[in-house]
């Protein structure tokens, strides 16, 4: 079959992958350029990592994740994949930390749990006055999205694959299984695949009623010197416990180290709109941080980097199937350790046409 998909981000560079390996003949077509900066996939990297908390399907979703990426490395030729495991700090009963101890402890999974004291001296940033415990996993690290990015585009045009790059989509007709875009050129197929994103509301206003958009940002920070070897020793920290909602990747691949807080967005109706940092905002994010982590003020902040999200109400992947189109989204920002898997799954249902199966797995229903 012949098939459309717009935008060129993990989820659309992934589906162009298994759809090709398939068999199938593919127009994948971006806006800007693969990979594309402003993209929510494109920046140096994201984390993965199984824990989840209690009885969350997307915990056992990692192992198909690992395996699909698997299988994206071996036909790339190269890992892509810093599998320096992952950590969570408590600093209060209850907090999402804890709760993703349990649902390891829960699941089987492997992890170490290690006393303020013990946290402290293996990662001397850390204050262990400000924490309870923290826990370590092996199973978990960075992704390397730019470099992903690069390497499946090369793989498509390889194979056969027609990439549109610097090509705006500005109209989506389901029914006639067509794509319109600014220049004023038409493409036609079998199936439109639409995951474009935080901009997928252009194309899909009526959408919004599960899907909202917002702007946040990550700010890339220079630590005090006498922490550098130990940031670049140090595994991604996933939760820094309390209400922070915090995660930092260290320094890895051609990424230097990274905070991001999900207390830092507002919503924006506006994919393109203020993208921007304001004045002092890699401040503001860093700050976010104090405490558990020691001489914060001292942090220099190098590159703050916004970034626009589509995100649902119950913060898990998203699809909808009207005519000849599916659209996949969301995950809220915490779904690029699936991405390969997705691409598995939305190209099976190209095949199948069993929307159920393809929307139960997205949702990780148990």
């Amino acid at each position: 079959m012949n098939i459309i998909i717009v935008g060129a981000g993990i989820a659309g560079l992934s589906t162009a992958w298994s759809l090709v390996k398939a068999g199938h003949r593919v127009t994948l077509i971006e806006q800007g350029p693969i990979p594309n900066p402003l993209a929510a996939s494109g920046d140096h990297h994201r984390i993965i990592r199984r824990a989840y908390g209690k009885a969350s399907g997307y915990g056992r979703a990692i192992t198909e994740a690992y395996e699909a990426w698997d299988e994206l490395w071996a036909d790339l030729g190269d890992s892509h994949l810093d599998a320096r495991g992952f950590m969570c700090i408590s600093r209060e009963p209850g907090d999402e930390a804890e709760e993703m101890r349990d649902g390891l402890g829960d699941g089987g999974y492997p992890f170490e749990e290690l006393d303020a004291a013990e946290t402290a001296r293996r990662y001397p940033f850390l204050d262990a006055q400000a924490i309870r415990f923290a826990f370590t996993s092996p199973e978990g690290g960075a992704l390397h999205c730019r470099r992903i990015a690069s390497g499946l585009a090369t793989w498509l045009r390889a194979a056969g694959a027609k990439l549109e790059e610097n090509a705006k989509v500005i109209a989506v007709d389901a029914e006639a299984g067509a794509v319109l875009l600014e220049d004023g050129r038409r493409f036609e197929a079998d199936h439109v695949i639409v995951t474009a994103g935080a901009w997928i509301l252009k194309l899909f206003p009526h959408l919004g009623v599960d899907l909202k958009t917002y702007r946040t940002a990550v700010v890339y920070l220079d630590p005090p010197a006498e922490f550098a070897e130990a940031w670049a020793m140090a595994p991604v920290i996933l939760d820094v416990g309390g209400k922070t909602d915090g995660y930092i990747i260290p320094p890895s691949g051609d990424g230097g180290l990274k905070f991001g807080s999900g207390l830092h967005k507002r919503p924006h109706d506006d994919a393109d709109a203020q993208r921007e940092p304001a004045e002092g905002e890699g401040e503001t994010i860093r700050d976010l941080f104090a405490p558990p982590f020691l001489r914060l003020d001292e942090y220099r902040v190098r590159e703050t980097v916004t970034c626009a999200y589509t995100f649902t109400e119950d913060q898990r992947f998203y699809a909808a199937e009207f005519g000849r189109c599916v659209a996949v989204s969301a995950c809220s920002g915490h779904g690029y350790k699936f991405g390969a898997a997705v691409g598995r799954r939305v190209a099976r249902f190209v095949d199948d046409r069993d929307f159920a199966a393809l929307q139960s797995w997205l949702r990780a229903d148990p």
